[in-house]
Parts: structure tokens; C-alpha cells; sequence
């Protein structure tokens, strides 16, 4: 079996009060849509996606290149292919849209196994069981005010999800920052837990002075509270506080999580599937983590990670629905697990009407 053509296509995928980042201005995420095909009639299916409308036809010309690549390969070297595109388009380390566009690859690489061998993804990866521990992550935006966010916590406890994601970092106050996480686990109760985003917007010494209130909270982990690649300031974050430190979504390739754990600069690893190089480089992340004892957590793209969750060493599946209308059906929450089934490959199929709807020419 060899990969015998493809197909791309560019998606505006509009978005309800979510801005790409939070930045004024950028309100769509655009996508584009992969589709790898076999010369024995299977077909393995992905995405590459969230950047902005002026960077998505460069993201779209970088993965046409590199699957022009994977023409002609066995579908099963996922390890090698990957290798290979990395070698060929950047070096040992190459970042940016090489690594976006060969994660979106690798991803439908693994559908097409599945698919072959008549398995789903998540116990062709070595899972027992095909569900994960999600938490809600969709909301709870900066921008919420503080009635917003006593509505959409116990909303999303409604939903079944059993811990939810606050972003923070904005406010113009310790005082007000800690008075979010107070409102919300007000409203959601002891039996929730919450973690806090900062997405890098704090300095060391903002992120150990807050740090400290937000934890009289139950905060369960505290995100990226200052610039990411700064190891010796989170590690000192990290020193400093009782709540976990989480960081890693913005690191490309598996090298900077090296350096994170030697740095001793997080006490929980997160990893980006179109940063880190798809399905094959995040079970490597993982095992890295896990052989340092540290928990591995997901990064968006809840419907193509949720297999990975339920097949490695995954602590927490991150539950974001962004690319859902892609897709006909997406894996339900049940009781804070998503749930997957036992269809073989992702278990996914494009929605072909809302792509026909909201194609793009790129």
C-alpha cells in the first residue's frame, strides 16, 4: 500500500465571541482541510489550522509541497516520513509551518493505519479503553466579565465536564485577577477543578506574588504564566509556588521539553499536536515525561487528540470545539470522559456540505 495522491482545501471556520489569540482584530481561525489517499482506495484525513487569514495560503502551499513528498510512501513509516520532511524542508529542527503542515500529515497517516488494519487510532496506540479525561476549555475567555463567567461555569459543569479552564492575565489588579478565580470557583463549587491560563502575559515576579492568592483557591494548575522559553524564570515560578506550573503548548519539536525538564521549569508538560509533529512525535513527548514523572497534557484539536489521550500516558484531554463543524460527529462528553467508539482510524468524516459552504480560494 503506497500514498497515491491528496487533496487541501482552505476553511473559514467563523467563531462565536473567540478572537485567534484574543487579539483585537483576528476573529476567524482558518483551516485547511487534508485529505492523503492510498492506492488501495483508503483514505486518511486531518487539518492543519489555527492561523490567520494572511498566513493560511503559505500554510496551504507548505502542505501541498510536503505531501507532494509523501506520494509514493508506505502510509505505515510514520516515524520515517516524519524524519524525512523534517530533514528535507528545515533541518533537524525546523519550526513554523513545516512542522504545522507535517503534523497535519502524520495525523492522516495514522487515520489511513487504522483504517487498514481495522482498528481505531487510540488502541492502534497502545489504549485499553477509548475515552480520556477532558476538561472544558471553550470559554471562560479574558473578556468574559465576572457574570459571564458565574453563567458559563456552571454551564459547562452542565455539560459534564468536571474541570474548566479560566483565562487571565488581563486585568489591571492582582486584586482583580484573584477576584475571577474567586467568582468562578464560587460558582462551580469545591468539586470542581479549575486551572488558569496566563498565555506568557505576567512577569516572574507578577506570577508568584498572584500565584500565591490564586492558589487559596484550588487552583488545580497554573498556565504559562510568562514567556515560555524564559526556563530559568518558570522554574523559579515554580519553586516559589504549591499549585503545579503547566507549560509547553508553544514549543516546537521535542527539544525544548528537554530543556523544560532539565530546567526543572514545569511540574506538568503540554503538548501542541501541530507544534510538536503530530501522533508519532507526542507519544515521544510523552514517554519523555513520563520517564521524569511528569504529567502530559493535551493542547486544542480535542477531536484528533482525544485518540492520543486514550492511548498514551495522557493526564488531560483539553476540550476545545473550534474545528467540531468540521466534522459530521465528534466524540461526546460523558461524565467529564470524552468518549470515543471503535471505528477504525479517527473515527472522523468531514461535514462535505459546511466545507463546500465555507471553502476559500487560498
Amino acid at each position: 500500500m503506497k500514498v497515491a495522491g491528496f487533496e487541501t482545501q482552505v476553511v473559514e471556520l467563523p467563531t462565536e465571541r473567540v478572537t485567534l489569540g484574543e487579539v483585537p482584530g483576528q476573529v476567524t481561525p482558518w483551516y485547511t482541510t487534508l485529505r492523503l489517499r492510498t492506492d488501495d482506495g483508503l483514505e486518511g484525513i486531518a487539518y492543519a489550522a489555527y492561523v490567520s487569514r494572511a498566513v493560511a495560503p503559505a500554510l496551504k502551499a507548505t502542505l501541498d509541497g510536503l505531501c507532494e513528498q509523501v506520494v509514493g510512501r508506505d502510509p505505515f513509516e510514520t516515524d520515517a516520513i516524519g524524519r524525512d520532511l523534517r530533514m528535507r524542508n528545515g533541518g533537524t529542527a525546523p519550526a513554523g509551518l513545516v512542522t504545522r503542515a507535517s503534523s497535519a500529515i502524520d495525523v492522516a497517516l495514522w487515520d489511513i493505519k487504522g483504517k487498514a488494519v481495522g482498528m481505531p487510532c487510540w488502541k492502534l496506540l497502545g489504549g485499553s479503553e477509548g475515552r480520556a479525561r477532558t476538561y472544558g476549555s471553550g470559554h471562560l475567555w479574558r473578556h468574559y466579565n465576572l457574570e459571564e463567567l458565574q453563567q458559563w461555569g456552571p454551564t459547562l459543569v452542565e455539560q459534564g465536564f468536571r474541570a474548566m479552564k479560566l483565562r487571565c492575565g488581563a486585568e489591571s489588579s492582582a486584586a482583580a485577577e484573584v477576584e475571577r478565580m474567586r467568582v468562578l470557583r464560587e460558582a462551580v463549587g469545591e468539586d470542581v477543578d479549575i486551572m488558569i491560563d496566563i498565555n506568557q502575559g505576567w512577569t516572574v515576579h507578577q506570577a508568584t506574588t498572584i500565584g500565591r492568592q490564586l492558589s487559596e483557591h484550588r487552583l488545580y494548575w497554573l498556565e504559562d504564566p510568562t514567556q515560555h522559553q524564559d526556563y530559568a524564570g518558570m522554574a523559579r515560578i515554580a519553586a516559589a509556588l504549591d499549585t503545579p506550573l503547566c507549560s509547553g503548548e508553544y514549543h516546537y519539536g521535542l527539544v525544548p521539553f528537554r530543556h523544560m525538564v532539565e530546567a526543572r521549569s514545569i511540574d506538568i508538560m503540554m503538548v501542541d499536536l501541530f507544534r510538536v509533529g503530530g501522533f508519532t512525535e507526542y507519544v515521544k513527548a510523552a514517554h519523555l515525561a513520563e520517564a521524569f514523572n511528569l504529567p502530559v497534557v493535551t493542547h486544542l484539536a480535542t477531536e484528533l487528540f482525544a485518540h492520543v489521550a486514550a492511548g498514551t500516558n495522557t493526564l488531560l484531554l483539553e476540550h476545545v470545539p473550534w474545528a467540531f463543524p468540521l466534522f459530521e460527529e465528534v466524540p461526546q462528553v460523558e461524565d467529564g470522559m470524552v468518549v470515543l467508539g471503535d471505528e477504525p482510524g479517527l473515527g472522523l468524516r468531514f461535514d462535505e456540505a459546511y466545507l463546500r459552504a465555507n471553502a476559500v480560494d487560498a
